[in-house]
């Protein structure tokens, strides 16, 4: 009599008993790596300076008097031009809005670099990612877990600043429209949806920061020279920007866009800056991406 046939399952469990219930896509749950990630002193730091950058800014108002543009601008053409610190404290909404422009340029990089950059190359630092890969994690599952929730801690960051922002500047100033440093206002009803479409290309902005850091992690066994050497690039992009005689060429420079969504904050949207900044933004960050992915896959792992 001839033996039973075994599905195949079972043939795996007998030939192969240490493979038995293995699911690649079930090791290392984004939720693990969220609470992982969540616990770390640099993430509790980093949100605690986000969150306390609205009240330092009303400080500064209540010490310094409103603003009144006195200094002439601070945005690209300097002059006489206004920018959004001349009506910082006419409302809730004016002053979420401010305090993205003030933190756009620098401060809000930091996070992204920091959650994008230290992400892998502490596993190194602290010699677990072969133990992780061992376990088995695969290389591809290991690098997805940890680029979706340093980029979900990303994007965590971006939004509580604004939200900190309304709620300091409600208690502070008052909820009323947005009113226009080029004149007019937006309706309170607009003015939600106008600052999330902010927060939201100012997210894909930093994804070439993003990208950067996460490539650089999975390089090197250093967190400091991922999130450093993310944060410089950034900086030699902003610097190339600034001159002017590389004429047409800044275009194909993400840094050249970052402030692209100022448009939004006009009594007719427009979108034509923020397409374009996105689709170079987007461009550089898959490109990034894909390297690190390819080089990890590749990579000799020994810590």
């Amino acid at each position: 009599m001839s033996a039973p046939v075994q599905p195949p399952e079972a043939r795996v469990a007998t030939e192969h008993p240490e493979a038995a219930g293995y699911r690649a896509g079930r090791t290392l749950p984004l939720r693990v790596e969220a609470m992982r990630q969540l616990r770390r002193r640099r993430t509790l730091l980093m949100g605690g300076v986000l969150a306390a950058l609205p009240f330092i800014l009303i400080i500064a108002f209540a010490i310094g008097g409103t603003p009144d543009g006195e200094d002439g601008g601070g945005g690209r053409g300097g002059g006489s031009r206004i920018n959004l610190m001349d009506v910082a404290t006419e409302s809730a909404a004016n002053f979420a809005a401010t305090s993205l422009f003030v933190s756009a340029g620098f401060l809000l990089v930091i996070p992204v670099a920091l959650f994008c950059g230290d992400t892998v190359a502490s596993e190194a630092s602290w010699s677990s990612l072969r133990y992780l890969l061992a376990a088995p994690v695969p290389r591809v599952r290991l690098l997805w877990s940890k680029l979706v929730v340093a980029l979900g801690f990303s994007l965590a960051a971006m939004v509580l600043l604004p939200v900190v922002a309304l709620a300091a500047g409600t208690a502070a100033y008052g909820w009323g429209p947005l009113k226009l440093p080029t004149g007019g206002a937006l309706s309170a009803g607009d003015t939600v949806p106008r600052l999330a479409l902010v927060v939201a290309f100012i997210f894909v902005s930093q994804l070439v920061t993003a990208a950067l850091a996460f490539w650089l992690s999975t390089k090197t066994d250093a967190p400091l020279g991922a999130v450093g050497g993310a944060v410089f690039l950034t900086i030699v992009g902003n610097v190339l920007d600034a001159v002017t005689a590389l004429g047409s060429w800044r275009d194909f420079l993400p840094a050249h866009w970052q402030f692209a969504w100022a448009d939004a904050l006009q009594p007719q949207l427009e979108w034509g800056g923020m397409i374009k900044g996105a689709a170079v933004s987007v461009t550089y960050a898959l490109i990034l991406f894909a390297l690190a992915f390819r080089g990890f896959s590749r990579k000799d792992i020994v810590s």
